[in-house]
């Protein structure tokens, strides 16, 4: 997906504007979880995701959803990992 694509989808969707993250090789986050629903595009390196023990590498160019709440492990390649992400919060009252 290009970064224009995405960007449009994000605003379609109603995600906030996207925040520009960047994670150095090594970098890893243990089992957490988020309030908001996340919507990711990878641009540059690579990203990989934990959920229910089924890890999952994102390189560059595919995106990633994660529903609020769900636990999950991140951890960047080797050559560390660039993204976009967009946050979507979840309706007062719903999970």
């Amino acid at each position: 997906m290009t970064k224009d694509e995405f960007l449009s989808r994000l605003r379609a969707e109603g995600f906030a504007e996207p925040v520009a993250v960047e994670r150095d090789a090594g970098y890893r986050l243990d089992l957490h979880d988020h309030p908001f629903e996340a919507y990711a595009l990878i641009t540059e390196g690579e990203l990989s995701i934990e959920v229910d023990g089924v890890a999952t590498a994102y390189p560059a160019g595919s995106t990633f959803r994660l529903a609020p709440h769900t636990p999950h492990r991140e951890w960047a390649g080797a050559a560390g990992a660039r993204y976009l992400s967009g946050r979507r919060e979840s309706a007062k009252g719903q999970p």
